[in-house]
This record gives structure tokens, sequence and C-alpha cells, in this order.
């Protein structure tokens, strides 16, 4: 049988729509993620490695896209520093948003060329499985025109940025599950004078975010047509001395 490490090398060659290597990579702070991001969509760009995706619980910080206006933040700098929330400007699509315990954040490493190259397809996709995925639970969302993003009556649940560089997608969507509403109230999430909510706000029996994993991963890989198999973040980065 084809070990995990010779399927990694192998995804998006001669079957390139036919498998998503996924990583769940835990609780790490954004800086390490991003970083690991930034690696493997370089070695994705280059052929390396096949389609990755990676799910990931961070320490709490407001990244800031490229979108970001000074209107983001409810509170002064100074009050987010001293709350211990970390800011950091990224290289994704959109205003500022917030990342921290309780809530479930997939990275897709997408080569776009394998995937019809339409970046607007690629943002549906990702609402699309939190979509299905909160659908699981019970809970019933959609989207907005022309905001991106998934929705429930009682607020926005789930934000999406993306970045796409030589058609290999990096960032993606973050689905609260049980995040600390205190930390939202700092900023307008996404630039929108919005309120945040989180699965557990809404739901009789609380969902644990392994769970939320999960079915987040299934309803992603049904969006794209593909098969998804597990994967150690280390077999994707040493692709590179192969």
């Amino acid at each position: 049988m084809e070990s995990t490490y010779e399927s990694v090398r192998s995804l998006g060659r001669s079957t390139p729509r036919a498998v998503l290597a996924y990583v769940r990579l835990g609780r790490m702070a954004y800086d390490e993620a991003l970083d690991i991001q930034r690696r493997t969509h370089a070695m994705r760009a280059a052929g390396l490695v096949g389609d990755v995706l990676f799910t990931v619980e961070h320490d709490p910080v407001f990244t800031r896209g490229r979108s970001a206006k000074d209107g983001g933040f409810r509170v002064g700098l100074d009050d987010v520093a001293r709350a211990g929330i970390a800011v950091r400007d990224v290289e994704r699509g959109g205003d500022v948003t917030y990342h921290g315990p309780g809530q479930m954040v997939a990275y897709p490493i997408l080569d776009l060329r394998q995937h019809g190259r339409d970046v607007k397809a690629h943002v549906r996709w990702l609402e699309e499985a939190a979509i299905r995925t909160l659908g699981r639970y019970g809970l019933t969302a959609g989207r907005r025109d022309g905001l991106p993003g998934v929705w429930t009556d009682r607020g926005k649940i789930a934000s999406v940025g993306v970045s796409v560089r030589s058609w290999v997608s990096m960032h993606g969507l973050a689905l609260n599950v049980a995040v600390d509403a205190a930390h939202f109230a700092m900023i307008n999430p996404c630039g929108l004078p919005v309120k945040a909510v989180s699965m557990n706000d809404i739901l009789e029996t609380p969902a644990a975010l392994s769970d939320v994993e999960a079915k987040f991963v299934d309803a992603y890989a049904q969006v794209l047509g593909v098969r998804w198999e597990k994967a150690d973040v280390a077999e994707i980065l040493e692709a590179v001395h192969e």
C-alpha cells in the first residue's frame, strides 16, 4: 500500500483533482501557521506537493487584509495590546478580522489552475462548505449579496479572506464555534458594523471544535468533488527535499 508520504508527493499529479491532503495543526500561534502556509504555497506552486487543506485554532490575533481601513477597530490599539491580542498585516483580501480559541480556521492551498481558474468560485466553495457544516448541526446559514462570508439571523458566523498568487491559494475561512465575544467586540468584523456570533451561542448542545473540523473537511471535499486523506505537516514540508 502506498505510504501517506508517497501519496502526499503524488497529490495533484496523475489525478490532480482526486485527492486533498488534510493536515490538522491543532492550537498554534498565527505566525507559525502563516509560515507553514507560505512554505506549502511555494511548494504547491512549484509542483512539489498537491493540494493541501490545513485546519487550525489560533492564539488570539487580529489580522488586517489588503483592504483594511482605520475604522476597522472599535477600540485603540493600546487596548488591544493590553488584552494580549496580537495584530498582523497579511496578504489576504478583506479588512480586519479576529482569530482565536474556539474558532476553526481553514487554509486550503489549492492550485486553482486545476479547479477552473476562478477565484470567486474558490470563495464560494469555502462558504458552501461552512454552510453545509452548520446544516449538520441543524443551523440555517447563508450568504449576503456583496458580502463575503456566512451569516445567520443572529449575526455573521464565518469570515472569508483569501490570497491567490501564481494561481495558488492561501488563507481561507474562519468559522466561529465558541469564540470570546469580547474580543470580536473590539472590531467591525471585515470592516462592517455587524455582530459576530458563534455556533455555541445558538446550539442547545455545544459543538466540539474537533467535531466541527471533521465535518468541515468532509463538506469541503464534497464541494470540490475530491476525496481527502490525512497527512502530516512534516511530510508536506519535507517533500521539498525529494
